[in-house]
Parts: C-alpha cells; sequence; structure tokens
C-alpha cells in the first residue's frame, strides 16, 4: 500500500512538473538587423522629413525609438566587437579597423551563452571581424572584409568562398529566409543580419538608381563650419569638400574597365549604371562647370542622393523580413532590434564619415519592437551605450550575465520608467592617424555636457554645453565660468574611467596631473 502510495505521489509531481513546463512561457526570438553606418538622421522615426525608411519607422510604430543610445567608439569593427561581448575595446582587444589585429573569437560571446541555453544562433551578412564565426555561431554565412556591393562573395561554413548573384542587401535577404525556413523550429533563435548598407562607395541596387533625383535636400546648419577654437575638427581629412571623391565615391566618370569594383558586375548591370551615372550625373556635372562652392553644394547633394538610395534597399529588405515574420506566426514571440553600428555625418560640420565624439558619429540609431513589453509608439530618452546590447539580450532570454560583461541590461527601464539609470557615457578613440586623421580622444557625456580629451599629436581639452549649443560649435574649455563644471565633470570623467578599467586613459590623466 505504501509503495503504491509512493508511486501515485512520484506521478502526480511529475505530472505538476511536466505542467509547469508546458505552462512556462517559450523564450523569444532574437533578430538583430545590424547596419553599417547609417546615420539617424536619416530615419523618418528620428525626424526626417522625406519619408525614407518606411519599414524602420514601422517597426518604431509597433515598439520604441531610443532617443540617446551613444557607441563606445565610433568604428565599425570595434561596435560590431562590442554588440558580441557587452565590452569596451580595451577589453574586448578590438580598438580600431585593422586586417592585422584579427578579433579574438574565442572569448566569452553573447551568442555562446545563448547556445548553452538552448538558443540556435545565426550571424548572416556583413561581419569584418577580420576572422570568422567558427563555433561562435551554429550558422554563419560572412563576406569577406568589407563586402561588395554586387555579386558579392561569401564564406561559408566549410570556408569556401563562393559567389552570390545579385545586389548584397537581397542576397542577404535570401539568405536570411533560408536559414530561417531550415532551423530548428523547436528551439529559440539569435539571429544577426550583418548589413553591408550604407557604407562608402555608396552604391544603389540598379532599382534605385536616381530615387532621390528630385528633392533638393536642405543644407545642415553646421554645413560651412570653420572650426574655430576646435583643433582636431580642423586638422580631420574627412570633408566632403576635400576628401570626399568624384570619380570612386560620386561616379563622376568612373572607371569602368579598371576599377575593380565594376569588374564585378554583369554586362546589364554595367549598362544600367552607365546609363545612369554617365547619361545624367557625370553629364550634369560636365555642363555646369561649377564654382568652388557651388561644387560643394553639389558634391553634397550627390552624396546624399546615392547613401539614402543604398538606405532605400535597405529598408525595403527589412519590410521583407517583417513580412516572414508575419508571414509565418513569428511576430508576437519575437524581440526585432534595428541598430546601425554607430551614427555617421551626413554633411554636418561639412563631414562624412564618423570617429569623433560630436554627436553626429556618438548617437547611434536603435530602435526595438518587444511586443507584450514596449508599447507600441513608445519613445525612451534614458541613455544607452552599446556595451548594453549584450546584457540586454541576455536578460530578455532570461539568462543572468555574468560579471565581467561592462554593460547593463536595459531592460528593466522598459518595465519600470523609474527604474534608476546611468546618468553618464564614456567614450574611446583610437585609431589614427589614417585613413581620415582624427586625433584620438576620449571624454564624457552628461546630459547637460560633454567633455573630451585629445591626445596622441593633440594635448587638448573641449567642452561642450549640450542645452545652448547642441551643434556643438563652441568649445568653452578655457571660460572661466565653467571650471567648477570642468572640475565635476573631470571627477565623474576619472570615475568612469577607473570603473571600466581604461588603464591607458588612466595614464594619460596621470601624467597630465603630474605636469
Amino acid at each position: 500500500m505504501k509503495r503504491e502510495l509512493v508511486t501515485i505521489i512520484i506521478l502526480l509531481c511529475f505530472d505538476i512538473l511536466q505542467a509547469q513546463q508546458l505552462n512556462k512561457p517559450k523564450p523569444p526570438n532574437i533578430l538583430i538587423i545590424f547596419s553599417d553606418d547609417h546615420a539617424y538622421q536619416a530615419i523618418g522615426a528620428y525626424g526626417n522629413p522625406f519619408n525614407l525608411t518606411p519599414n524602420i519607422d514601422r517597426i518604431a510604430k509597433q515598439g520604441a525609438v531610443f532617443k540617446n543610445v551613444f557607441v563606445a567608439n565610433s568604428l565599425c569593427a570595434p561596435s560590431r566587437a562590442t554588440l558580441l561581448t557587452g565590452k569596451y575595446s580595451h577589453i574586448n582587444g578590438l580598438k580600431i579597423n585593422d586586417i592585422t589585429n584579427p578579433f579574438n573569437i574565442h572569448q566569452q560571446l553573447v551568442s555562446r551563452i545563448l547556445q548553452t541555453h538552448n538558443y540556435q544562433t545565426a550571424w548572416i551578412g556583413k561581419w569584418h571581424l577580420q576572422t570568422l564565426p567558427g563555433d561562435a555561431f551554429n550558422y554563419w554565412m560572412v563576406p569577406p572584409d568589407q563586402g561588395n556591393y554586387y555579386n558579392p562573395d561569401f564564406i561559408n561554413m566549410q570556408n569556401d568562398t563562393v559567389r552570390m548573384n545579385g545586389y548584397i542587401t537581397e542576397v542577404i535577404s535570401d539568405l536570411v529566409f533560408s536559414w530561417l525556413d531550415k532551423r530548428e523550429k523547436d528551439k529559440p533563435f539569435f539571429l544577426v543580419i550583418g548589413e553591408k548598407a550604407t557604407h562608402r562607395e555608396w552604391l544603389p541596387d540598379i532599382r534605385d538608381l536616381g530615387a532621390y533625383d528630385t528633392i533638393n535636400f536642405p543644407l545642415p546648419k553646421t554645413f560651412h563650419d570653420d572650426y574655430k577654437g576646435r583643433q582636431a575638427a580642423a586638422n580631420q581629412d574627412m570633408t566632403i569638400a576635400k576628401t570626399m571623391r568624384l570619380k570612386e565615391d560620386l561616379k563622376v566618370h568612373a572607371d569602368y574597365e579598371r576599377d575593380g569594383t565594376y569588374n564585378r558586375f554583369t554586362p546589364e548591370q554595367k549598362k544600367a549604371f552607365i546609363d545612369y551615372y554617365e547619361g545624367k550625373v557625370s553629364k550634369d556635372f560636365d555642363e555646369h562647370q561649377y564654382t568652388v562652392g557651388a561644387l560643394l553644394q553639389w558634391k553634397y547633394q550627390r552624396y546624399l542622393k546615392d547613401y539614402l538610395a543604398v538606405a532605400k534597399s535597405l529598408d525595403r529588405n527589412i519590410g521583407k523580413v517583417l513580412d516572414y515574420l508575419d508571414r509565418n506566426n513569428l511576430t508576437e514571440n519575437t524581440v526585432v532590434i534595428y541598430a546601425s553600428d554607430q551614427g555617421f555625418y551626413m554633411g554636418e560640420h561639412g563631414w562624412f564619415d564618423k570617429r569623433f565624439m560630436y554627436e553626429e558619429s556618438l548617437r547611434t540609431p536603435f530602435i526595438m519592437r518587444y511586443p507584450g513589453v514596449i508599447n507600441p509608439g513608445s519613445s525612451i530618452d534614458n541613455m544607452v551605450v552599446n556595451i548594453d546590447f549584450a546584457p540586454t539580450i541576455l536578460d530578455i532570454a532570461g539568462i543572468k550575465p555574468s560579471e565581467d560583461i561592462q554593460g547593463q541590461s536595459f531592460l528593466p527601464v522598459l518595465k519600470n520608467k523609474e527604474y534608476k539609470w546611468r546618468n553618464a557615457v564614456y567614450y574611446h578613440y583610437y585609431e589614427y592617424p589614417e585613413p581620415h586623421h582624427v586625433s584620438p580622444h576620449f571624454g564624457i557625456r552628461t546630459n547637460r555636457y560633454k567633455l573630451i580629451r585629445f591626445y596622441g599629436p593633440a594635448d587638448f581639452w573641449e567642452l561642450y554645453d549640450l542645452k545652448n549649443d547642441p551643434v556643438e560649435m563652441q568649445n568653452l574649455y578655457s571660460k572661466k565660468e565653467y571650471r567648477s563644471v570642468i572640475a565635476q565633470l573631470k571627477k565623474q570623467l576619472n570615475s568612469l574611467i577607473k570603473k571600466y578599467t581604461d588603464t591607458g586613459a588612466q595614464k594619460i590623466l596621470k601624467a597630465e596631473t603630474i605636469r
């Protein structure tokens, strides 16, 4: 009788446990669309008036726009390393874009942690880490280095390089859908779609050539910046006026026979490019014989038209991904994140590219849809850094981030607006002198102020009052009335440097104190 009773109790316990497992919410799928050099100011959800990104805006309408997301180091490969590790560049080992310094793929990565918790992981598209993903993902398919816009090569998991026909954004989408169709359906997935768009040299899809030719884009307020009082800004090499190339960047009389970019094109693709760029763009350039000032404005217009045409394909394919989730009943249990590796200059200060700690490159777009957690149409003002992406991803998956991850999960912020959150952001940029001669620097950004320490060949500070000077034209560091503000900011900066164990920055500040 006792044995039968024990058996009954065991069976009841088993049934209860089984019922609990059945009722336990399934961990959400996590999908990150990670673009390259896509400026927040080129996105409708961030206030662009030209309705350029209806599908990115669709994520925002169904989720949240994050208004204050910043990067730890405004550079392509280092930002990808930070996404994977949740750590600053001096900790994860990737400070610059350098083919001789591949990313250490064997360190702890968010994808590996997810794998140990039954997630199926994949990275499809631009990788740009000078090493292959290996076992860090269950599946991967990545272009070598930067990849090509037309008929791109991809490296598969057998380490074979294969050429794919078509435009890279379309090719990536097809690879994504193929993997999603074949994945293990009983497991949640973590998928990163690495987009090449909108990286230089901005070659649009054939169907998007001339998409914005009827628009005359307004010049940014700081377009004719003279860089007065800002030594690093004056000494850079990333201006539309001098650095942007007519032939390679803007396709004015491009060398279609000797430029290796166009050797990848099919005859039909090359003909379409020649018809457009020689028949319209180059002809327009030749006929007007622009003066210096008029040429600069012409270059700006051409830059935006090509850049945004590349972004048009990006946005269209994001729509395809969202439609796939809808058709396959995945929308309600999939967190969708759209982000770029950093911000980008769209003519502000007369520039393109990124690197500086100034707002346009420090700030990156980040839009998130999380059904049941984020109310549609939300706006998040809290300051987030890209070191926070990895711990937040783990938190969403129900995994406690390890203590060595430097970022914080912002999931509590989404659930409770009163949650105590960071009040300052730390930044450190290293790559010098090439390719754009931007002096290395580190600094702190608060809600009101930004303090930057330039070093290397340079040796000076900059201070900006973001409330009164949001476009950062007035360096206030030498102003006596800001001495107490500077002292407080330096104290906060030192605290963050110690918190994140940036010994390089510590040495620079220590040497300055000794002097």
